[in-house]
């Protein structure tokens, strides 16, 4: 597997703090809740939290955004670390920075302080973006894509050039690979009344179909929160759907989505695969917690986004952490997974609407030919893993070398061991274990019919194709 590709990522960054705390009752002077036991987290917001995003996949990332010497850009470079290389644009006033107070979870008041802007390009900047193998727009409306306009338009026209709008900053470069405004932002670049008789889909999609005329984008792809994405040509549109129905905190799903198709596009994918992906990457982001799972202090921000390393075992590992740690629904399950059917469709659908990520954990080739035989497996682990991961119930694989899953479940230690019906008159060997972290066994109903050995000897027993035949007589 070749290493991620590089990406430039160039906006304006913010700070962003979230003030969490409990609300029980209502101030006496005024009917506005008391929110008490508040504790203050921190993170890179706006290009920064998608610079940080594409960094956590595993890419090398370069932000080109505006800083000053002020408190809060100092804070913010102190957060970053070394996870993303810096370009710095010159910062008029002070970095914008944002503070949520919620209230277990919800969020009741935003503050917003600094109105900084970029101030001018610089030579540096300059370079990096006609250096770049692709390039992420992310811009938030403080001047940075102004600055490096004339840079961008050059990149769109030789690399893949990804544009996150905002109502308030510069209209994407004509020859944009890419542009990923929500509903609500396209439908007030387009502007005017919606159609009365139109349904929210068929409004998202004639507004993408204009912005990609008005624009001269060669794509744009709508986001539609827990819907999915719309991605338009001009054309007829395509619905990417989430796999799966994710509730919790959205904020940063924008940048999610946009860092995911940036890096997609990055390694040479196509723009649906890139959509598709993204679409799969921000509903796994809010599942997992969204920024909470993401949020930290100065201290302990170097290792607040392990980076990817390739390693599935490893990733699932870290997919577990983030939901256990933003108090979600860990669920996995296990099996060989041979030659993949409608069986194993069904248990892993059911297993994952039972939380809120799903590992699937595989025997390893060597695991598959000690508990089958010496013919299987009939598909090796690799393919079998990307099979798995296509599925979009799947949030992560990870593979075991021993007959049972033991070990990795001990590191997973997830909350529910799915398993489908057919278990229901054994003991499972991995019962104890689990109940041990206080995880439930749970059997999904079997499909009945349904077996890798059983398709395999129907198809060992098909009959030949007539012209194969002929062709292997004459050989």
């Amino acid at each position: 597997m070749s290493a991620p590709a590089s990406l430039l990522v160039v906006g304006d960054a913010l700070l962003d703090h979230d003030l969490c705390g409990r609300a029980e009752r209502l101030a006496p002077d005024a009917p506005v809740p008391v929110v008490s036991e508040a504790r203050r987290t921190s993170r890179p917001g706006g290009a920064a939290l998608a610079a940080t995003l594409a960094a956590a996949d595993g890419r090398p990332v370069t932000l080109v955004t505006a800083l000053g010497d002020d408190e809060a850009s100092e804070q913010l470079v102190r957060l970053l670390g070394d996870r993303v290389r810096l370009v710095r644009l010159p910062l008029s006033g002070t970095l914008s920075s944002k503070t949520r107070v919620l209230a277990e979870g919800t969020p009741l008041l935003r503050l917003d302080d600094g109105e900084g802007r970029a101030r001018e390009a610089t030579d540096e900047a300059r370079r990096a973006v006609a250096e770049a193998g692709a390039v992420l727009v992310a811009d938030y409306g403080r001047g940075a894509a102004e600055v490096l306009r004339e840079a961008l338009e050059s990149a769109a026209a030789r690399v893949p050039v990804v544009w996150d709008p905002h109502p308030r900053g510069e209209q994407p470069v004509p020859g944009a690979r890419l542009v990923t405004p929500s509903a609500s932002e396209a439908r007030a670049f387009v502007g005017g009344e919606p159609h009365a008789d139109a349904s929210p889909l068929q409004t998202a999609a004639r507004d993408a179909d204009a912005l990609v005329r008005s624009w001269q984008a060669a794509s744009v792809a709508v986001t539609l929160g827990g819907r999915g994405a719309l991605l338009s040509h001009g054309e007829t549109p395509l619905l990417v759907p989430s796999p799966v129905t994710a509730e919790g905190d959205a904020c940063g799903a924008g940048d999610r989505f946009a860092a995911t198709a940036a890096g997609f596009l990055a390694d040479g994918e196509l723009t649906e695969t890139a959509v598709r992906e993204a679409v799969h990457a921000a509903t796994r982001y809010v599942a997992e917690g969204g920024v909470r799972s993401l949020a930290t202090d100065p201290a302990s921000s170097p290792a607040a986004f392990p980076p990817a390393d390739g390693d599935p075992t490893e990733d699932a590992l870290r997919t577990a952490a983030r939901v256990r740690a933003a108090g979600g629904t860990v669920v996995a399950a296990g099996g060989c997974f041979d030659l993949l059917h409608a069986g194993h469709v069904a248990l892993l659908q059911a297993a994952r609407r039972t939380g809120d990520c799903l590992v699937v954990c595989v025997n390893s080739d060597a695991s598959v030919r000690r508990r089958k035989g010496g013919g299987r497996p009939l598909v090796p682990v690799a393919d079998r893993l990307r099979v798995l991961r296509a599925l979009e119930c799947v949030d992560a694989v990870a593979v075991f070398e021993e007959d049972t899953p033991e070990r990795l479940l001990a590191e997973l230690r997830p909350h529910i061991w799915a398993k489908g019906g057919d278990y229901a008159l054994e003991r499972l060997p991995e019962a104890p274990l689990v109940e041990s972290w206080g995880g439930q066994v749970v059997l999904f109903p079997y499909l009945d019919g349904r077996s890798t050995t059983g398709i395999a000897e129907k198809a060992a027993l098909s009959p030949r194709p007539v012209g194969l035949a002929h062709e292997r007589e004459r050989g």
